[in-house]
């Protein structure tokens, strides 16, 4: 009985330490949840308010896999409401399964490999004279620049987007979240 009753508080315990390291972790809310970087992209960005579109285009992409490995990769999360600002119909018509090509290129033109904070895209920033060439998963380049204080990022399209939420750090990377979908 006793060592039965001692291994139930061990189990306890370790349960109890185990709660306390992911409440621990220094974490930033998005969408109304906390973003752990204990937990990888899609397992943090599931649990933002603000992220629902663009999961669900994740998960249309059959991306989920790729975003869940070991990466590292920085993304460029568009908001819900940057989705919003797409013509009418635009992203009912992109997750389509006739349209997942486009899709799949789209999102990935939002992912830069590695693991960029802020700091580091500011040191490119400083280093390429005001602006950084990126290149995206997808292939092509995004520029990123400073507006002020705010990191801002032009697309292929000359399209512009600003940062609301940087250095979102994950398991397998770090996500910024952005106010408007980047077009390749």
């Amino acid at each position: 009985m006793k060592t039965a009753f001692k291994a139930a508080a061990a189990a306890l315990s370790l349960a109890f330490v185990a709660t306390g390291a992911i409440a621990a972790e220094k974490t930033v809310m998005v969408g109304g949840a906390a973003m752990y970087p204990s937990k990888t992209i899609v397992d943090n960005a599931v649990n933002s308010k603000d992220h629902t579109t663009l999961v669900a285009a994740v998960q249309a992409a059959g991306l989920v896999d790729t975003l869940k490995s070991p990466g590292p990769f920085t993304v460029f999360a568009p908001t819900n409401a940057a989705f919003n600002k797409l013509p009418a119909g635009t992203v009912d018509n992109l997750v389509k399964p006739e349209n997942k090509g486009t899709l799949t290129t789209i999102l990935t033109y939002h992912v830069v490999p590695g693991r960029l904070t802020a700091k580091d895209l500011a040191a490119k920033i400083k280093a390429g004279g005001g602006k950084a060439e990126l290149t995206t998963v997808q292939g092509e380049k995004l520029w990123a620049s400073m507006m002020g204080n705010t990191l801002m990022l032009t697309d292929a399209k000359g399209g512009t987007s600003h940062v609301t939420i940087k250095d979102v750090l994950q398991s397998n990377g770090v996500i910024h979240v952005v106010d408007t979908v980047l077009m390749p």
